[in-house]
């Protein structure tokens, strides 16, 4: 595990095995570099490349640190139109990676970017009573290409301080937050209620979708993980120093459970149920296994239809989703098994770059629709 940045804190340190002891942090000067006044490089987003690189954002700039040299070992184009990390506080993921029949060929690692503030200042001001308004925009690069690239897209409404959720279908939520402001106590003004659904597969101009809204606002210290039966567990926000009831924005103690288009009762019927006594819950690196699922759609399930997914749920505060990674399978075939019974042989990661040893959720996905997950070890 790599633990990165922190206040007054321009280093790195790897947390080894049990019973071991911890190495002295490593000086990284990245993170002195791209510090500011209103420190807008706190919560660095954080991703194992494909690679077997680290990328770190950080305000608006990012690296490739090789963590066996301790060397940068590629400086990526910033990110224009503005900062990122908290206090101003965009939002990230690791898009899903998309992995190949026979694990051949190399795995492709994209990185997704949206929101923040275009004020370096945007927390001061704030303190003042100045809110600025968020970023609207997104930047996505293939951080595995030899010259990446950032490409734009905006989202319906600007957001700081919402959260990001790999969804098992493979799109990416993205709730609560606010429109102007900054992070802080009671720095935000404008809670963004709506919900969007970013699909990254679909041609950029058409990738967001705005879904029903909550009453509630989720500003400061929410927090959103994805659960076992594709829903979405929405919780918290405090953006007072303490328990206060009768402020702007109370503090909330209310949870929520959203539900994606894809539970639509009208798309029941597509909906995988995986028998977990025909599947492995152990699975080795790089082996083609077989999982088991039943549907009650009339028409033959369609290989071009199915994925199979492994999630690791992430540890969630302050708008990053530590840990968060979607792994989709490569498939081999898909074959019926008796009626409405299908089993479909799969390959799981080639290494532990690719899927990091430990617990996974792994879901069927037919045309869109997930199953409810089962608990998947893999080392």
């Amino acid at each position: 595990m790599i633990v990165v940045g922190g206040r007054d804190a321009h280093s790195y340190e790897f947390i080894p095995p049990e019973g071991q002891h911890n190495a002295a942090p490593i000086k990284f000067d990245f993170l002195t570099q791209t510090t500011d006044k209103d420190e807008n490089n706190l919560y660095p987003f954080v991703y194992l490349s494909t690679d077997g690189n680290v990328f770190i954002f950080a305000n608006n700039r990012a690296v490739l640190l090789n963590p066996n040299t301790n060397q940068i070992v590629k400086e990526l184009p910033p990110l224009q139109g503005g900062h990122r990390n908290y206090p101003a506080s965009g939002q990230s993921v690791l898009l899903p990676l998309k992995l190949h029949s026979g694990n051949q060929g190399n795995v492709a690692a994209e990185v997704l970017i949206c929101g923040g503030s275009a004020h370096a200042d945007s927390y001061t001001k704030a303190a003042e009573n100045v809110f600025y308004a968020a970023l609207q925009d997104c930047g996505r690069m293939r951080i595995t290409d030899p010259n990446p690239v950032w490409k734009r897209d905006l989202m319906p409404s600007p957001r700081l301080m919402g959260d990001m959720s790999l969804l098992p279908s493979g799109e990416v939520l993205i709730l609560s937050g606010a429109k102007r402001g900054s992070s802080g106590w009671g720095f935000a003004r404008d809670p963004n209620f709506t919900p969007v659904l970013y699909n990254p597969r679909v041609k950029r101009g058409e990738r967001f979708r705005e879904l029903a809204p909550t009453t509630i606002p989720r500003m400061y210290h929410s927090t959103a993980t994805v659960l076992q039966d594709g829903r979405v567990l929405v919780a918290g926000s405090n953006t007072n120093n303490g328990y206060i009831y009768d402020a702007m924005f109370p503090t909330e103690l209310r949870a929520e459970k959203f539900s994606p288009p894809y539970l639509d009762p009208a798309l029941e019927k597509f909906k995988p149920q995986i028998d977990p006594a025909a599947t492995p819950e152990k699975l080795g690196f790089n082996q083609k296994i077989a999982v088991q699922f039943k549907v009650n759609q009339v028409e033959p399930v369609k290989q071009e239809n199915i994925r199979v997914t492994m999630y690791v749920p992430a540890f969630t505060t302050h708008s990053v989703s530590m840990n968060m990674r979607l792994l989709d399978l490569g498939l081999e075939a898909v074959k019926p098994n008796g009626p409405g019974v299908y089993s479909i042989d799969v390959w799981t990661p080639p290494n532990t770059t690719i899927a990091p040893t430990g617990y996974y959720l792994l879901f069927v996905v037919n045309q869109g629709v997930p199953s409810e997950g089962i608990w998947v070890q893999i080392k």
